[in-house]
């Protein structure tokens, strides 16, 4: 990994331990509410996940001097899967049967949240899963803060295709090897076919995580765009992936004019690991930029900053939704009077927010929240310049009108 990386990934962890409260407020006798951290603080994904981990740390602290949850104070319990899928299981039923926990703020790749799944609905746990996903998944003991496909990948597709994104006739899929890119991109092909883009025009090609030798991917996207048709990138490549891969476009003169990308997965956080001047105007869509103007945005970077003790370090859009998640979850609790996961999960239903992206969100009954779609252009900063915004939150659809086994399903 990146050595910046991996010393920022130590800073902030250092950071969280040197933000502890000086005074604390009395709190009601009783156990404390144990809130637990599932993320990666280590491995291929942890250029991602540690970020998440200080978020869930900052709102815990922030929340304990507001007099934490119905007078309670809140525990925060961090464990480490390491970016090893079924160590994320193990680590997940530690945190609901040893510790106790009432409700956990975890994972990142879909891979992750599918291995601890099982675990949170034998022992009837509460997940709270902060990241963008392929969907066709709905569980009882979930709830989605991320982006549907309809929330990001189909609005990204449409852009570029669009007079805006540069009319794209031609699509190279690129993704991490795993369920994530793999059902997304079954999802764009459909829909990419329904718009006329024929199978020929779509290359598709996934590789491992941490996969570090792009030279010959790069090279075979420059010939396939060199055919004669306007071709654009679609990223679904994960965790420090992104750096080699951005690094590679850059040496092959890939520019955006050219040949635009647009990432699912890359935002501020990765970006700060990488030399973004080969990189302006390439793309992300994600529901929430660090540039996003207003109050709600403003409140949140100085809070981050506050709690970081350093103006330098990023917000993102999967900060962003464990923010909401977690405020939702507080607002929940204190309706229902109770950290049963029950009487949460009833209590969630219809719960809003006035988010960071300056947007209200409200959580729908298939447990995921309407969301704002946003396309940003990386600039030479690091940040990204809005080009795009729909009006309004759009209510997710987590089964794809574009996978045919789900005609006939409903959220």
């Amino acid at each position: 990994m990146n050595s910046n990386i991996t010393r920022r990934a130590a800073l902030a962890g250092l950071g969280g331990a040197l933000a502890l409260p000086a005074i604390r407020p009395a709190f009601a006798q009783g156990a404390p509410i144990k809130v637990g951290v599932l993320h990666s603080l280590s491995g291929t994904m942890a250029i991602s996940e540690t970020a998440l981990r200080d978020t869930v740390l900052m709102m815990v602290e922030d929340q304990n001097k507001k007099g934490g949850v119905m007078g309670r104070r809140l525990e925060a319990v961090v464990v480490d899967p390491a970016s090893n899928w079924p160590l994320f299981a193990e680590k997940a039923r530690e945190l609901l049967a040893v510790s106790k926990c009432d409700v956990v703020f975890g994972c990142w790749t879909s891979v992750s949240r599918k291995s601890v799944l099982p675990v949170f609905e034998e022992l009837n746990g509460l997940l709270f899963y902060p990241v963008q996903y392929e969907g066709e998944e709905q569980s009882k003991n979930v709830f989605y803060t991320g982006a549907a496909p309809n929330q990001q990948a189909i609005p990204a597709v449409e852009y570029l295709m669009g007079k805006d994104g540069g009319e794209a006739k031609r699509i190279a899929l690129l993704g991490t090897d795993y369920v994530y890119p793999r059902t997304t991109n079954r999802i764009l092909r459909a829909y990419l076919n329904s718009k006329g883009i024929a199978d020929a025009d779509i290359m598709e090609e996934y590789t491992p995580f941490g996969h570090s030798d792009w030279q010959g991917i790069v090279s075979r996207v420059k010939r396939f765009a060199g055919e004669g048709k306007k071709t654009a990138i679609v990223s679904t490549i994960n965790g420090d992936a992104n750096v080699p891969f951005y690094r590679e476009l850059g040496n092959q003169g890939i520019k955006a004019e050219d040949i635009p990308c647009v990432a699912f997965s890359v935002g501020e956080e990765e970006l700060a690991g990488i030399d973004t001047k080969p990189l302006v105007g390439h793309l992300a869509a994600w529901n929430y930029f660090m540039s996003v103007e207003g109050a709600p945005n403003t409140a949140f970077k100085k809070m981050w900053a506050d709690y970081i003790k350093s103006d330098k370090r990023v917000t993102n859009d999967p900060m962003e939704a464990t923010y909401t998640g977690f405020r939702m979850w507080v607002q929940a609790v204190e309706k229902a009077k109770s950290t049963g996961v029950d009487a949460v999960r009833e209590a969630m239903y219809g719960q809003k927010i006035m988010a960071p992206c300056g947007y209200e969100e409200v959580m729908g009954t298939n447990h995921h929240l309407s969301k704002p779609v946003m396309i940003g252009e990386v600039m030479e900063n690091g940040q990204f310049n809005i080009v795009y915004k729909t009006p309004n939150a759009i209510p997710a659809e987590n089964w794809s009108p574009f996978i045919p086994e789900n005609k006939n399903r409903r959220g």
